[in-house]
């Protein structure tokens, strides 16, 4: 749902010149360093893309899923490192607080969130749960008006640089399942909080993660998002719903890049005494290539509709997440092929993009879990009907 078109369409032109003037320029130096330039980082909090999500009475842009969706086209037509800046304070880091949180929690956090002041982040996975969401380890135990938990959570994006989690661990040690799960909002500043070493990853150079570790930190009772215990699984499938849609609009917005790239060259390289455009089996893969970007856009666009429109879209957004992140896959696949040799090497970019994109078929639920999702959700709607 498209509220304004016309203050869409001043954002939308404003994140494309970012992309091209800014941010592209940028990406070698990115890779090289592991580093996003702090003038960068600013520059996204002028622009308000940490508050795209957030509530416009706490300083947010308040988007819908669908003027979200088209900024993310339009932001992710370059490293996906710089999405992820921003992506899991828009995101899974500040969702939780505002679907179930309470209306002192709201505003105690996201108007810091909404300027980029501190970054939210989503403290989920663990070394034994991961895609068994379910079966977390983090402990938190009540102690008068505080909560004491403890535990180790791994591969959380922007760890090193959050300013608060979302953290779910379990609060009922007698329910070993998705019942006892409880989610907690926590200072990252908190005394018992340490960071493992960034992790060295196959690509996004620039997006860091690391391990969290829990040593008896103390949470005051009043940051129980909700202040219901239970609720914690409850709330992360609310907001991985989001994610997955969100992810798969990313997929999209760097498929398009990678495709613009791969067809520039092809239109410019010569075999045989013409451009290799020309060549049958070449025009095969553009063609591939854009019908299936084109399928996994209006499977994103028709997603975030529904869900601006209230439906319950569990399917869908799983549906957008498997196809958009295998998609971006086989597009970054046939890039290289077209670029033959060049498309192997690091000054051509990419075979940056091809690593990069092979971690969003495992983030937000791998794309075996929403196989799972996607057909558990079709037997039970059977069996209802």
């Amino acid at each position: 749902m498209i509220r304004d078109q016309e203050t869409l369409q001043a954002l939308l032109d404003s994140v494309r010149r970012f992309v091209r003037e800014r941010l592209v320029p940028a990406e070698n130096e990115v890779a090289e360093t592991d580093e996003i330039p702090e003038t960068i980082v600013q520059e996204m909090r002028d622009l308000g893309l940490f508050g795209m999500t957030i509530p416009e009475h706490f300083g947010g842009l308040e988007l819908t899923m669908e003027e979200e969706v088209r900024v993310l086209f339009e932001l992710c037509q370059t490293s996906p490192a710089f999405r992820s800046v921003i992506g899991t304070t828009v995101g899974i880091g500040s969702q939780g607080i505002l679907m179930d949180g309470t209306p002192e929690q709201q505003a105690a956090w996201l108007p810091k969130l909404a300027t980029g002041e501190i970054m939210a982040s989503f403290a989920l996975t663990e070394p034994e749960a991961g895609s068994d969401a379910a079966s977390l380890r983090t402990t938190a135990t009540r102690d008068g008006d505080h909560y004491v938990v403890n535990g180790n959570k791994r591969f959380i994006t922007n760890a090193p640089h959050a300013g608060m989690f979302t953290l779910m661990a379990r609060t009922d040690a007698a329910n070993k399942g998705a019942g006892g799960v409880s989610a907690f909002i926590v200072d990252a500043g908190s005394p018992g909080i340490s960071f493992g070493k960034n992790d060295v990853k196959m690509g996004q150079k620039g997006a860091h993660t690391c391990d969290v570790f829990f040593d008896n930190v103390r949470v005051p009772a009043a940051n129980l998002i909700g202040l219901k215990e239970g609720q914690g699984f409850k709330t992360a499938m609310k907001v991985l719903d989001k994610g997955r849609i969100h992810i798969a609009a990313v997929s999209v917005g760097v498929a398009q890049r990678i495709l613009r790239d791969a067809l520039g060259y092809a239109l410019d390289r010569k075999q045989f005494g013409q451009p290799i455009c020309e060549f049958q089996l070449v025009q095969a893969m553009l063609a591939d290539s854009q019908a299936e970007l084109y399928a996994a856009e209006c499977m994103v666009l028709d997603a975030a509709r529904r869900r601006d429109a209230g439906q319950n879209v569990s399917t869908e957004a799983s549906c957008c997440k498997m196809f958009a992140t295998e998609m971006v896959g086989r597009v970054a696949d046939r890039a290289v092929q077209i670029l033959g040799g060049s498309g192997y090497l690091a000054e051509f970019g990419i075979e940056r993009f091809y690593r990069d994109v092979r971690l969003f078929r495992l983030y937000e639920g791998t794309t075996q879990i929403q196989q799972i999702i996607i057909a558990r959700n079709m037997i039970r709607e059977a069996r209802n009907a």
